[in-house]
């Protein structure tokens, strides 16, 4: 019983490993194995969603929100809260402003305030 747990846990692990691994080197939370794209595509894409998320963390007035940016083909989604309209058309701004991007689906959300 002993050895039999020893090799599912051996097993399991290896196989968890090689999730991390594969996973984190794809970015945007795609897997290489299961994604139509090339894996250049997917670089492009990476790099495109990192470049528009460190533009976002310098920016003043974006830099306290959490806003998504999910890169398909260089096709870009934003998602995710902002307090006002000039900050989700500063995000959307941005992301357009950025070399490489074909087209942004803006689809974040203004929260209402009192």
């Amino acid at each position: 019983m002993r050895f039999l747990m020893a090799l599912v846990l051996v097993f399991g692990l290896s196989g968890c490993t090689a999730l991390m691994v594969g996973g984190g080197a794809s970015g945007g939370g795609y897997q290489v194995d299961r994604d139509e794209r090339s894996k250049s595509h997917i670089a492009a894409d990476a790099a495109l969603s990192t470049s528009i998320m460190s533009q976002y963390a310098a920016h003043t007035s974006l830099s306290t929100f959490n806003i998504g940016v999910r890169t398909t083909m260089s096709a870009v989604t934003l998602s995710g809260t902002v307090d006002s309209y000039a900050a989700r058309e500063i995000a959307e701004q941005l992301a357009i402003d950025t070399n490489g991007v074909k087209a942004v689906n803006n689809q974040i959300s203004v929260r209402e305030t009192e």
